[in-house]
């Protein structure tokens, strides 16, 4: 038990809490917290009391950023939970849980917090809080990459919570199976999980976040079929529903929207999206990083759309959506200039076409030859002498599939003949 509660305890009253709260030093309030929760009594009005004391006291420990506070706390608190009811005790656990996530650095921390939750509630029988704590599990371990943790500890608890028909947590599950299955590439499973998450959300009233969640998530996969319009639609209902909320997933969703216009070649209503009453909101380095790439993308150059990864970094390669559809851009457009800038050639040292594009030169001959593999252009790559050797593109000749069309004819008139043939013979 802290230091601070060892002292004696405090009254269980209003002049406590005010007496905590107008403390100079977060530290004498936290003190003084304590030492009301140490306190015996256990009427409605001391419970009420406590309550308010633990409220105040989680709030002061995440400022403090003493999420090892925190974890003592809710172990410390297990003998009040068995005193008030099991609802408070879910609002009060989730809520210091949700306080440990707040503070930076902690992930290691609140996995294992939820798995000493999760022991806790499984012992003291308490299915609906143990639900939610293992949801919230399987989301940190998500986070840290834990795929197969988490998937496992998922699969078991949908079958649990279907059983059970708890709506709610069913739509918040099934979103976090279809992120998880996104993350493992296994695109067709992120859908089902998707569905299902629409299927239990169209039974019940789904909070604005969550609505606005589970557009997101529909967006990123329509995204990863490239179907952009749709993934468009998506992104600006989700924008929508989080902008209302200030949540700052909004900036998230108006860097997708903004992402999309780029992929489908509308990248100059980027700038507009931007200057918009609801985009000026939200100026920064998400949106200047797509107003970067759009403005590459429009002038179709190679070395602006470098500058622009280069720079944004964070916001563009490691953001794994942006950053996957950012690539296939890239190629496309590589793929686009090279063909444009040899058409006029029959031969040409790989040094100048390099020189042309403004790009590393082993760089360019790596992307020639994965080109004309693909087919994409008749040619060799002469490397002794430093030249692409362009081949024109082989005339087909048109007797051929005139032959092949009489020698087809001849059949069906053979075959013709032989029914007939066979009928006389009959």
């Amino acid at each position: 038990m802290s230091s601070a509660m060892q002292a004696s305890y405090l009254p269980a009253t209003t002049d406590s809490i005010a007496q905590a709260l107008e403390a100079k030093d977060p530290s004498e309030s936290i003190s003084i917290l304590y030492r009301v929760l140490e306190n015996p009594a256990s009427s409605p009005e001391a419970l009420r009391i406590k309550e308010q004391a633990i409220s105040n006291l989680t709030e002061l420990l995440t400022q403090e950023k003493k999420a090892e506070e925190l974890r003592t706390l809710l172990t410390q608190l297990r003998p009040f939970f068995s005193l008030i009811p099991k609802a408070k005790t879910a609002k009060i656990v989730r809520g210091i849980i949700d306080a440990v996530v707040k503070i930076p650095g902690t992930s290691d921390l609140q996995i294992s917090l939820c798995k000493e939750m999760v022991e806790w509630t499984r012992a003291e029988k308490r299915t609906f809080l143990r639900q939610r704590v293992e949801a919230r599990l399987a989301a940190l371990l998500m986070e840290n990459k834990e795929y197969s943790e988490a998937l496992t500890l998922l699969t078991g608890l949908i079958k649990e919570v279907r059983r059970l028909d708890d709506k709610l947590l069913l739509v918040d599950i099934d979103l976090l199976e279809s992120k998880l299955h996104f993350s493992l590439r296994n695109l067709p499973k992120a859908k089902a999980a998707l569905t299902a998450a629409r299927t239990a959300a169209n039974a019940i009233y789904v909070p604005p976040a969550q609505q606005g969640t589970i557009d997101l998530q529909s967006g990123i996969l329509h995204a990863e079929e490239k179907d952009y319009k749709t993934a468009y639609s998506y992104f600006f209902e989700a924008f929508e529903a989080f902008n209302a909320l200030e949540d700052p997933r909004a900036v998230f969703s108006l860097k997708y929207m903004l992402l999309c216009k780029i992929m489908v070649n509308q990248a100059d209503d980027v700038a507009g999206i931007i200057s918009s009453k609801a985009g000026l909101h939200y100026v920064g380095p998400d949106l200047d990083a797509m107003k970067a790439v759009a403005d590459a993308h429009s002038k179709r150059s190679l070395k602006l759309f470098e500058t622009a990864l280069r720079d944004y970094r964070s916001q563009l390669e490691e953001d794994p959506i942006v950053h996957r559809h950012l690539s296939s851009l890239y190629d496309t457009l590589l793929e686009q200039n090279l063909c444009r800038l040899i058409e006029p050639y029959s031969r040409v040292e790989i040094a100048h076409v390099a020189e042309m594009i403004e790009l590393p030169m082993d760089h360019v001959e790596k992307k020639l030859s994965q080109m004309i593999l693909d087919k994409k252009f008749a040619g060799t790559l002469d490397q002794g002498a430093g030249c692409l050797i362009i081949f024109e593109d082989p005339k087909s000749d048109a007797i051929f599939p005139a032959t092949l069309e009489t020698i087809a004819n001849i059949g069906k008139v053979v075959d013709s003949l032989y029914v007939r043939s066979a009928r006389i013979m009959a």
